[in-house]
């Protein structure tokens, strides 16, 4: 890339929003960053301290002594690290810290794909291009059932889509930057696509925006 590009991608859990942006941050040679994984690291940072979830202060502190170069996934995917950062997710002045830390992530140069709830519309309302990918709920538990049995886990598919759809309404219901599509993003389905086929629609769109022409 020649110019500093940021990439803005919403979307609810599991729409394969994160799998996309790994893939255009590759394709693009641009920094990723899944914004969810700032807010699990700061649970996982008040867990292993034996600190409480429901102080914002000791929150607050967690969050801004959190490095984002430090982020493990496949630790911080764990299903105790989720729960609890639904609980510290909430705090506004945990928000306030981690949007800083995630824009001057998404400030430096060459410029980066960020995912999450409220890229487009908080974090990155400058964003050169936003999408917002969605996918139907039972869709969605369908993907996340087949990893996990993938993975050799055991999942109940109607518990899966039962804890989506409570994540769903908690999203776009709270106060504090509720998840939905800034005015100016691309819609993008990917109920019927595979990754392959997201991408490609993804880059088009991309392409566009930038004045280039997309290869498949």
């Amino acid at each position: 890339m020649t110019r500093h590009l940021t990439i803005a991608i919403d979307g609810p859990a599991a729409s394969g929003k994160g799998t996309l942006a790994r893939r255009l941050a590759a394709h693009y040679g641009l920094r990723h960053l899944d914004t969810g994984l700032t807010y699990r690291g700061v649970a996982k940072a008040l867990l292993d301290a034996g600190l409480p979830l429901d102080n914002e202060g000791t929150a607050e502190k967690a969050a801004r002594a959190l490095d984002l170069a430090t982020l493990d996934r496949s630790v911080l995917s764990a299903h105790g690290v989720a729960e609890a950062a639904s609980k510290v997710a909430v705090m506004p002045a945990v928000r306030e810290v981690l949007v800083d830390k995630q824009r001057a992530f998404a400030a430096a140069p060459p410029g980066a794909v960020l995912d999450g709830r409220d890229i487009g519309t908080v974090v990155c309302p400058d964003a050169m291009v936003k999408l917002y990918v969605i996918a139907s709920p039972e869709v969605r538990a369908t993907r996340r059932w087949r990893e996990i049995e993938a993975g050799g886990g055991t999942a109940d598919y109607a518990g899966i889509l039962a804890d989506i759809k409570r994540r769903d309404a908690r999203d776009t219901e709270r106060a504090a930057s509720p998840l939905r599509p800034a005015e100016d993003a691309h819609l993008l389905d990917t109920s019927e696509m595979d990754i392959e086929t997201a991408f490609r629609a993804a880059r088009a769109i991309i392409d566009g925006k930038l004045g280039l022409r997309s290869e498949d």
